[in-house]
């Protein structure tokens, strides 16, 4: 018998009512998630084995306060959604490396569109991105996080940017191409085993706050409040376990 359960899941994100299927529900519910459940990648790469089975993840986050990667986060999203009738596909996504100038393989994140009668693109598992959902296929959302734009750029394929520097800068394409879960798990093994992963070489815990966000590395703690960000250095291996429990509420 599955102990998945909608209500402890609503509960961990602070949503006290279920509403019928509409755009503000799922604005609602995509805030809640992002103000409550935080992105992190601290069992990569030799904590804990991700695998890509809902009721697993569900165990890992729900009832423990701990939060997990994009795999994770959307697609248990993706599934807290279908159970309250919204009709949401998961996407394939490719992010954009900056620094490399070029894109992830296939399957590098995993994205989520929701049909409303008009689409919407959502997202509570890529760190730093927008807070509410943009409507398909131009659609714009300025939030505190930044300002978004979709660019269609033919029937299936898109692109998913934010203005920055006085220019709208790649986050990543994707293609409206519905997939399933088990779709994500090869690019998830990569994730967690390959040497040039960056998921291999950091901890990261990061969370949406209503002025911000509080993000810890192994180097330091960023608060960010109105666009000033303040930090605090990480000094030693337990003094990141303390930030972690004293800021997110995680406990190893």
């Amino acid at each position: 018998m599955s102990n998945l359960s909608v209500e402890k899941y609503l509960g961990r994100i602070g949503i006290v009512k279920i509403e019928e299927p509409s755009l503000e529900f799922l604005s609602r519910l995509q805030l809640a998630h992002l103000y409550s459940i935080p992105f992190e990648d601290l069992d990569i790469p030799d904590r804990a084995r991700v695998i890509l089975d809902i009721e697993r993840i569900y165990n890992k986050i729900i009832p423990t306060g701990r939060g997990g990667f994009c795999y994770e986060l959307n697609g248990l999203f993706h599934w807290l959604l279908t159970q309250l009738g919204f009709n949401v596909d998961m996407l394939s996504a490719r992010v954009y490396n900056h620094q490399k100038q070029e894109l992830g393989p296939e399957f590098d994140h995993m994205t989520l569109l929701v049909h409303l009668g008009k689409d919407y693109l959502i997202d509570v598992g890529f760190g730093d991105s927008f807070r509410i959902p943009i409507e398909m296929p131009h659609g714009l959302c300025n939030d505190i996080s930044g300002h978004y734009k979709i660019f269609q750029i033919d029937q299936t394929n898109y692109q998913l940017k934010r203005y920055e520097e006085e220019e709208w800068k790649l986050q990543y394409s994707f293609t409206n191409i519905s997939r399933k879960l088990s779709d994500y798990s090869e690019m998830c093994d990569f994730q967690q085993d390959s040497p040039t992963s960056h998921f291999r070489t950091r901890m990261k815990c990061t969370l949406a706050t209503p002025k911000g966000r509080i993000t810890l590395s192994d180097t330091s703690l960023t608060i960010t409040e109105n666009g000033q960000k303040s930090k605090i250095e990480v000094t030693t291996g337990n003094n990141f376990y303390n930030l972690l429990y004293n800021y997110f509420g995680i406990k190893f």
